[in-house]
């Protein structure tokens, strides 16, 4: 079975009990094997996230402003409501749309993964971007966004990569 996250996490105590145990449990009495491949399933050019979520966006990606946070133009510039309703109706879940600071019209588009979020503060001066798309929310990065004047819109991110993977992976 290939997930997004594993089980075991960085600062985490590797104690195996309770709710840990008994997953463990049922993949090894099922002789399931586990391979959580986080990196590669936000990262990969084609069927990471990042990728994936642009090609249902139709963002034509222009460039990244860092490692894992690409950013591109929408086919047509919409409003933050729209661009909101286009996730939802791609992505099958509302996204949490923090959008009052925002342009009224969104034409640019950063991506990126949970961790990214810290990139905040570089996208609307360096790239002129409207909108930052992403898997988890914080309660800091929600006023950063506000304070740069970016629609800011998560959880948004992470099935689309396991989803295009999977036909690849069946040979």
């Amino acid at each position: 079975m290939i997930v997004h996250h594993g089980y075991f996490w960085k600062n985490e105590l590797p104690v195996i009990r309770g709710m840990k145990r008994r997953r463990l449990k049922t993949l090894l009495a099922n002789d399931i094997n586990l391979y959580g491949w986080h990196l590669p399933l936000d990262a990969h050019p084609e069927l990471g996230n990042n990728a994936q979520l642009a090609h249902l966006l139709g963002i034509n990606v222009l460039g990244e402003i860092e490692p894992l946070v690409p950013w591109g133009e929408l086919s047509m510039p919409v409003s933050g409501l729209e661009l909101a309703s286009w996730i939802e109706a791609r992505l099958g879940r509302k996204p949490l749309w923090c959008g009052d600071t925002g342009p009224d019209t969104v034409s640019r588009v950063a991506t990126g993964v949970p961790a990214a979020a810290r990139a905040l503060s570089t996208p609307r001066r360096a790239f002129g971007v409207d909108a930052f798309i992403t898997g988890e929310v914080s309660e800091q990065t929600i006023h950063s966004a506000r304070e740069q004047g970016l629609h800011f819109m998560p959880p948004a991110t992470t099935p689309p990569s396991v989803a295009a993977f999977a036909p690849s992976a069946n040979g």
